[in-house]
């Protein structure tokens, strides 16, 4: 953009006054505008003399784009120092770009919490570091390719695909440079097809993305030579057989076992494709994405003027209706528009993200929480994965003062949370306070006169008066401990005796974890197992009609146990423990 305005500047530019006949201060202030980038300003002052002299690595055009990219930076600089600015950038922006790649290397498996969150918290927030959409490499002089190219060729789709695959995978040697030249390399391989069906077609003479091709007859023999390569050659294929397995969703293990699901293979699909020249477009359709391929005017919002390509299946080409019988059902217009690259990225850490849920294994533990961290690096206000978040490092038992952040700003952003980051915050605070090692574990004698009034004991299978639920006790407080705000919204004061008597810690039988008052609880006259998930987290064992505390929750509660077979030799006829 700025090397366009420039070169119809001057005499001879047409007429008129040009870019380099404006008054030094003038040009300066049009050149420090911020929608100019580094690269821009790169490309400008190899224009001309005039502009080169206005761009001089020591002068305020460079100053201003060391500000406005590291505004925190600046005061380290003094004002009587001939500071180089272009050479301050290039050193910051390469530091950087080195020092997210050592970060990325490092295994999570072999640091600790306290370790790896600092190293995110780095990598994150200090303003050395470019942020997930300018994580591009740019060459040496800042002069990178213009930026209409990069779109051209899907950079930006293919370049937070492997970046995905970076973060999820910090022990594979995975960089955007080496898998793209995986990516040129099949393009090659497409052009020499190409060549052999048309050597004067125009994508054999352009560099990658550069031109787009203009007929659509000469796009459909680049898709077709793609099809030839890709899926007949390099036997590409989508992975029917085994396809809810991460790999499928990793740019790097797509090209090493030739094999993905829908999603994966039209990022290469298309990225290919642009670098030779045809526009393909991302579309979001439901359970199975797809491509679109303009067959009429460009930027048409009739989806019939588009055929629907479709990489998971050998590169078909469907028709709308086509597009309905693949997936067995019809679907509104909206459905096959074009997606930004931002939502298609969403796409792929979402089903990150799912197969994360599917199991309860260290493994999916792991890509759960790597793929939270995504998808909340592009959302990061959204409660319901901000609460999945929380409740994994509660979960988990790891980084307390993290889901203390996280609640924190769940509230902010939706009160109606209120109950759920209640008992969520009362819980890490005590396992912040558990982890203090000159404390020790808070032990909570039943003969101490202060818990007098505590009926029930660990252990005890309850049900709830009012709503019903069965439930088991794993802690208790001689009062209330929650907050104002929580008792407040929880209308507690309506209770006979309010907050001030014993309040327990329950697992309830449909997965939650409660905070119930000691009025509100009473035996349960048909004591059964809790399928709760936590189970094994506090007992050892369930005997039948009430569960036996483990080794940690024994300590906590020493004196439980003994009062619980009381309680059950006494109220359960059957005698059974």
């Amino acid at each position: 953009m700025a090397a366009e305005a420039a070169g119809s500047a001057g005499p001879g530019g047409g007429g008129g006054t040009g870019l380099t006949d404006l008054p030094g201060e003038l040009l300066e202030l049009i050149l420090c505008c911020d929608v100019l980038g580094a690269a821009d300003i790169g490309r400008v002052s190899c224009t001309c003399r005039r502009l080169r002299e206005a761009c001089q690595p020591r002068g305020k055009v460079w100053r201003e784009r060391f500000r406005l990219r590291w505004p925190s930076l600046l005061k380290y600089y003094s004002h009587s120092d001939s500071v180089s600015w272009l050479e301050e950038y290039k050193a910051r922006h390469n530091a950087g770009l080195e020092a997210q790649r050592i970060v990325a290397s490092f295994s999570k498996r072999f640091f600790s919490e306290h370790e790896r969150s600092h190293l995110e918290v780095l990598c994150k927030e200090n303003p050395l570091f470019p942020t997930a959409a300018e994580h591009t490499e740019e060459p040496e002089g800042v002069s990178a390719a213009p930026h209409g190219a990069a779109v051209l060729s899907g950079g930006l789709f293919f370049a937070g695909a492997v970046l995905i695959d970076q973060y999820c995978n910090p022990l594979s040697d995975i960089c955007l440079k080496s898998v793209q030249a995986q990516v040129d390399d099949i393009t090659d391989k497409v052009r020499k097809v190409l060549r052999t069906k048309n050597p004067r077609h125009p994508s054999l003479a352009s560099k990658a993305g550069e031109v787009l091709v203009p007929e659509v007859e000469l796009q459909r023999q680049v898709l077709d030579a793609m099809n030839c390569v890709l899926y007949e050659q390099l036997k590409y294929k989508g992975n029917e057989l085994d396809y809810y397995n991460s790999l499928n969703s990793y740019i790097h293990q797509v090209l090493i076992r030739r094999t993905g699901i829908p999603i994966s293979l039209s990022v290469l699909y298309l990225t290919i494709a642009r670098q030779l020249g045809v526009k393909l477009e991302p579309v979001n359709f439901p359970s199975h994405f797809l491509l679109r391929w303009c067959q009429g005017k460009e930027g048409s919002t009739d989806i019939f003027d588009y055929t629907y390509i479709d990489a998971f299946g050998k590169g078909k080409q469907l028709t709308v209706k086509e597009c309905e019988y693949l997936i067995g059902h019809h679907v509104t217009e909206e459905f096959y528009g074009v997606v930004t690259s931002k939502e298609v990225l969403q796409r792929m850490v979402g089903n990150l993200l799912n197969l994360g849920k599917r199991e309860s294994t260290d493994q999916s533990y792991q890509l759960l929480r790597d793929s939270l961290d995504l998808y909340l690096a592009m959302y990061p206000d959204n409660v319901q994965h901000l609460m999945l978040q929380a409740r994994l490092y509660f979960h988990l038992g790891i980084w307390p003062e993290k889901v203390l952040d996280i609640l924190q700003h769940i509230q902010a952003l939706d009160p109606s949370q209120h109950g759920a980051v209640g008992y969520l915050v009362q819980h890490t605070l005590e396992h912040i306070e558990r982890r203090k090692e000159e404390l020790g574990p808070e032990v909570k004698h039943r003969s101490d006169e202060k818990h007098k009034e505590v009926c029930f004991s660990i252990g005890l299978i309850m049900k709830h008066k009012r709503y019903g639920y069965n439930c088991v006790i794993y802690g208790w407080d001689p009062a209330c401990m929650m907050g104002h705000e929580w008792i407040r919204n929880m209308n507690v004061h309506s209770l006979p005796h309010g907050p001030h008597q014993p309040f327990y810690n329950v697992l309830v039988e449909d997965g939650s974890c409660r905070y119930a008052a000691q009025e509100n609880l009473e035996y349960n006259s048909e004591p059964r197992e809790i399928p709760h998930p936590d189970i094994g987290r506090y007992f050892s064992e369930f005997t039948g009609v009430h569960y036996l505390a483990n080794a940690e929750l024994e300590i906590r509660y020493p004196e439980d146990l003994e009062l619980t077979r009381a309680t059950v030799q006494k109220i359960y006829s059957s005698g059974k423990e």
